[in-house]
């Protein structure tokens, strides 16, 4: 049976690999869609560990490439509970590099997994609540609860806005863009 809650370190997972000529993309940068997918590994293999259940990807909110990554850096990444729901669970991930030659590290991404606990039928099922131990855990908490409220208010203003052409035409003056309708 699942436990009724459960800490934010009971679930914590990091992870490190070694960024290969193969990662990279035609600039010799690692390729984002490669650090995207470890993202996307980490936040499952966290939110499966809190749920004790699969879960897959429902969202993914702010993913800010702030620094490239090398080849032959170390990448880490780091994923906490951030946030519990009903079935969602709102992993938090920080991505940093490390020069294995000068040990320079840099942080190259922080971005945030929601993911929802399913059972064997593909049914979205109840996730343990979470124990705040820190106030770091505590303002992890809250500030998921804000990027939650801020995404609902930017669904509720795009869905309020007037889509009409006469005033698309006039609302992308001063775009980049040439219209020829």
């Amino acid at each position: 049976m699942t436990p009724k809650f459960k800490t934010v370190s009971a679930s914590r997972v990091e992870i490190s690999e070694l960024m290969l000529p193969s990662h990279s993309n035609f600039s010799g940068k690692i390729h984002g869609g490669f650090i995207l997918s470890l993202l996307d590994q980490i936040a499952f293999a966290c939110a499966s560990k809190h749920s004790g259940s699969y879960c897959v990807t429902a969202s993914v909110d702010t993913v800010d490439f702030l620094m490239p990554i090398e080849i032959g850096e170390l990448v880490t990444m780091k994923a906490s509970v951030n946030f519990v729901g009903n079935t969602s669970i709102v992993i938090g991930i920080r991505v940093e590099a490390e020069n294995i030659q000068t040990g320079a590290i840099k942080h190259c991404n922080s971005s945030y997994f929601t993911m929802v606990a399913k059972d064997d039928h593909g049914n979205s099922v109840k996730v343990p609540g979470l124990i705040l131990e820190s106030e770091q855990d505590l303002k992890r908490f809250f500030k998921s609860i804000k990027r939650k409220q801020l995404t609902k208010e930017r669904h509720d203003y795009a869905d309020s806005l007037d889509y009409s052409v006469n005033n698309l035409i006039h609302e992308l003056e001063g775009y980049n863009v040439q219209i020829k309708i």
